[in-house]
């Protein structure tokens, strides 16, 4: 064994050994509950495990799976036959069940882009690229603007994101990494912003009374982590500098090192563009979002007769997208194959091809996301939910600043739970209840947060399903996209927590979103500033 491998496997062990001491001390055996270890600190353990684990030892499937066998530990009260029945059917077999139309989409989205580069049009696209797109400021801005304009879905936006740039991207010598945060930058946090979308519609499903989209759209202009994200995006790109891990990944793009998977690039590479033109990119990608779209409106009953049904938003908040993107990606997939064989660029034969080796592609992402649902459930069966809101109770003194409580609260569960739509579900409920409703502007502040840290933790969380997108849309190591992602995603995280601060205060006295905001921008441009100055510093230092 190599020796990397020797001491992934000790701190595995170790892990495990950790497991048991912890539990034996931690037992509190809550009244009426089936496991001593419910609605604990214990209920969190399992997937801070699995990413600690994931963050030392660079192995992401040993580690999540070490992170469901805890929690189902736990969950069982360390019965082994009663540990095995949580692992195989609360885990895996609810995860595969509960994510099998995002897998579906990843497979077909998979065999599309296996169609575009077999056919050329991925080559075309690049070659035009190069003549249009004359700097790496130009292809992270391109990227960046791709991202922003598909805001439906963030699943959705990753994949296709990744697989249009990644060849623009590569021509300018933008790291894999870069790319990756750049489509994660743009998926979830653009999603929660954007009132038709598949975030709009999640969020509406938990306020009550049916005025869900009502409030999502009051909370945009403090939604401050996914506002000052897109800021940070542009300032950073156009400052035209990079630090933390991100620093030396960009250093080594520079010289020809774009990190990339091992393999990755393999028979599935693009093809020479010989007849192919940049439509031939274009024409699938816009067929692919418009099935898209309109497959989720027609699973939301826009197409069913009735004056409710027909209302777009209405639609848009009754959708299902685990329904409507599968669907959608379908019919997308039959057209460019009729497309391309119509156009001569690839043969019936080439196109069937395309399925296997699509799915081959998404393999990595299906086990990593089966993997990271099944942590899910196992910590839901923990009562992480109870947890947290008795944690948000203990707080509700503090109202003015109760918003960046909340915030901090949401980045924690979904860092710790790797799910942005599980953490705002859990906690909008509760943060109505602490504020008498959400009719005050501080409640709104409040749900905002929420919104806000839910998006936050996801972003950081390398158990988290947008977060594995990128890094399949990259074509990145998932690892090193989480190590180089975070300390760009807690800059933005420390000045939204000042944000909430300020927004909980000038509230009270009648100064609303349009002075925090602009606040929260100046304060963002600010700290890229001053990151900017230390660097140079010490980098002066250096060379003296």
């Amino acid at each position: 064994m190599k020796k990397r491998q020797i001491i992934n496997l000790c701190v595995l062990v170790l892990a495990v050994v950790a497991i048991v001491v912890l539990a034996i001390t931690m037992r509190t055996a809550p009244e009426g509950a089936d496991t001593p270890y419910y609605a604990t600190f214990m209920s969190l353990v399992p997937p801070m495990i699995a990413i600690g684990l994931a963050l030392v030892t660079k192995e992401v499937f040993s580690s999540l799976f070490v992170g469901v066998l805890a929690g189902a530990l736990f969950a069982a009260d360390f019965k082994p036959v009663a540990t095995l029945d949580i692992v195989v059917g609360d885990g895996l077999v609810s995860a595969v069940a509960d994510t099998a139309g995002i897998f579906a989409f990843l497979v077909i989205l998979g065999a599309i882009v296996v169609l575009l580069n077999k056919a050329g049009g991925s080559k075309a696209f690049g070659k035009w690229a190069e003549t249009h797109v004359k700097t790496r400021v130009g292809a992270l801005l391109a990227t960046f603007a791709l991202g922003v304009m598909i805001f439906v879905d963030d699943y959705f936006n990753c994949l296709t994101v990744g697989s249009v740039m990644r060849p623009v991207c590569d021509t300018h010598k933008v790291s894999r990494s870069k790319l990756a945060y750049m489509i994660d930058a743009t998926a979830a946090p653009v999603c929660m912003i954007a009132p038709v979308s598949s975030w709009a519609a999640a969020v509406s499903e938990h306020v009550a009374d049916g005025e869900g989209l009502k409030y999502f759209i009051k909370a945009i202009p403090y939604n401050f982590y996914s506002l000052l994200t897109i800021v940070f995006v542009i300032a950073i790109t156009l400052m035209s500098f990079d630090y933390g891990k991100m620093s030396g990944v960009e250093f080594k793009a520079l010289n020809g090192d774009l990190g990339s998977i091992d393999g990755a690039e393999g028979e599935d590479a693009p093809a020479e563009a010989g007849r192919a033109r940049v439509y031939d990119l274009i024409v699938p990608i816009a067929v692919l979002i418009v099935s898209c779209v309109v497959a989720l409106m027609y699973v939301g009953g826009f197409f069913t007769a009735g004056d409710y049904q027909w209302k777009l938003i209405d639609a848009f908040g009754n959708t299902d997208a685990t329904v409507g993107l599968p669907l959608g990606s379908l019919v997308a997939l039959i057209i460019t194959m009729g497309y391309f064989m119509a156009r001569r660029l690839i043969s019936f034969k080439e196109s069937m091809e395309a399925l296997p080796k699509g799915f081959a592609a998404m393999v990595p992402a299906i086990l990593i996301l089966t993997l990271a649902t099944a942590l899910k459930n196992t910590t839901r069966l923990l009562g992480s939910d109870i947890f947290v809101e008795n944690l948000l109770a203990d707080a509700g003194a503090l109202k003015l600043f109760l918003p960046a409580i909340i915030f901090v609260i949401a980045c924690f569960l979904a860092f710790a739970t790797g799910t942005s739509w599980g953490t705002f579900g859990i906690l909008i409920p509760i943060v109505s209840a602490a504020f008498g409703g959400l009719g005050s502007e501080i409640a709104v502040i409040g749900m905002s947060a929420c919104l806000a840290g839910a998006v936050c933790g996801d972003h950081c969380s390398p158990i988290s399903d947008t977060t594995i997108m990128a890094s399949a849309g990259a074509q990145c190591n998932h690892v090193e996209h989480v190590s180089t992602q975070l300390p760009y995603a807690l800059t933005v995280a420390g000045v939204s927590f000042v944000c909430y601060i300020l927004a909980g205060v000038l509230q009270s006295v009648g100064l609303y979103w349009w002075v925090s905001l602009p606040i929260g921008i100046a304060l963002m441009i600010g700290t890229l500033f001053g990151i900017r100055f230390v660097l140079a510093k010490k980098a002066a230092k250096v060379e003296a």
